[in-house]
């Protein structure tokens, strides 16, 4: 990508990297995976901070680097002095996942897992590291159990769909993400993981539709407005991909994000294949690919 900056490579390998060995043709649908929510996603709180790919180019988050360093950092040396209060685990291991340290989470939540096997909030953040650590089979075993029929919870029923969807079963992961949406009816995060499994499925005008909604909540944040640029970028409305991403980056940094998925759109054989079946199945049945292109 020689028009594009060290920043902006580095992190467009970072997003490749999270979903595992990728072939060049199927460039555009890793960006879109490595977008999946696995859990909560808030911006803020104690819910699990995870799983969204934010902008390809942000220069904002200096300080906020250093900030998680020093978090991890603290509950780190708590960790070393009593690694079996869970509190103190599970704080660590959420502030190493915060900063994609998910090897060393996972070591620590497996080992909290076998002390407290039971525990369903500990069962569900061990599930969701390991599929943030790229390995969605072991993620789906383990979120099996860290919620129950009887008291399901919508965290965990998001994740289990971005887990499907990593695992190619598109299907089944819109089916979670419409278990989650029945507890949790207006939840941006699920219903920006909804709109981008639609993606993945090549429905791209639904994956439009729900993202906005995801996107017009009250508490939306940036990377559920992200996502919807995505996809607009992805249907190649790249000006209304722009004004979106422009809402929380400056206006070079907005062009810099749509100006590198268009780059993945162009250098994609799977896109081009896509292209020609549009053109083959006429105007009935289009997926929305390159149209209204700027």
């Amino acid at each position: 990508m020689k028009h594009l900056s060290d920043g902006q490579r580095n992190t467009l390998g970072e997003q490749s990297r999270r979903i595992g060995h990728i072939a060049a043709g199927a460039i555009p649908w890793a960006f879109v995976a490595a977008s999946l929510c696995f859990g909560g996603c808030q911006s803020s709180g104690q819910q699990d901070i995870t799983g969204s790919i934010g902008s390809v180019s942000d220069r904002s988050g200096g300080t906020s680097d250093a900030n998680s360093q020093r978090t991890a950092e603290d509950w780190g040396r708590q960790y070393d002095r009593n690694p079996d209060d869970k509190p103190v685990a599970m704080n660590y291991a959420r502030a190493l996942r915060g900063m994609s340290e998910h090897a060393q989470a996972v070591a620590i939540l497996q080992r909290l897992s076998i002390k407290f096997p039971h525990d369903v909030e500990v069962l569900a953040s061990y599930g969701k590291a390991l599929a943030e650590a790229g390995r969605p089979r072991e993620a789906a075993e383990v979120l099996a159990h860290a919620h129950t029929p009887e008291r399901p919870n919508w965290s965990v029923l998001s994740a289990q769909g971005s887990v499907a969807d990593q695992l190619g079963d598109h299907e089944q992961a819109q089916a979670y993400y419409a278990a989650a949406l029945k507890i949790a009816p207006t939840q941006p995060h699920v219903l920006s993981n909804l709109g981008l499994s639609y993606a993945l499925s090549k429905k791209l005008p639904e994956a439009e539709k729900t993202l906005k909604e995801a996107a017009a909540a009250p508490d939306a944040d940036r990377p559920v407005r992200q996502n919807l640029a995505l996809v607009l970028a992805l249907e190649g409305k790249f000006a209304s991909a722009e004004e979106i991403s422009r809402r929380d980056l400056d206006a070079k940094d907005a062009s810099a994000n749509v100006a590198a998925i268009r780059h993945m759109i162009a250098q994609s054989n799977t896109w081009k294949q896509i292209q020609a079946l549009d053109a083959k199945q006429g105007s009935g049945a289009k997926t929305n690919v390159g149209s209204n292109l700027e």
